[in-house]
């Protein structure tokens, strides 16, 4: 699945305002789910994507370290400017959706991502 038809399937909009050619050549095949970054360090290896609620520099610090390439917030969660340019500087996509973590869950799953 690519980051553009994510973005469909959930209704989210993009906060980095990646080009139209970004969201459509990154696919997104594997995901983790998760509030706590310990948790994201020791389990979220090998994912593409990272849906949190935690919006504080240390998610992309820890993004960059598991080359996740995709963060998906939650529930409306809105990261700050300073956020969104340090996600940005390092090539990660940011996306926000108003669903809460377990139903953004399971959207994804029936579309196809592990």
């Amino acid at each position: 699945m690519t980051i553009k038809q994510l973005q469909n399937v959930l209704k989210c909009k993009c906060l980095t305002n990646d080009a139209e050619e970004t969201l459509e050549n990154n696919k997104i095949e594997s995901a983790f789910a998760c509030d706590m970054l310990s948790e994201v360090l020791a389990f979220g290896k090998g994912q593409e994507l990272l849906i949190t609620g935690l919006t504080n520099p240390q998610v992309i610090i820890t993004c960059k370290m598991l080359d996740i390439s995709c963060i998906l917030y939650v529930r409306s969660k809105q990261p700050n400017e300073d956020f969104i340019k340090l996600a940005k500087e390092n090539g990660i996509v940011v996306l926000a959706t108003g669903h809460r973590m377990f139903t953004a869950c399971g959207i994804l799953y029936e579309a196809g991502i592990k």
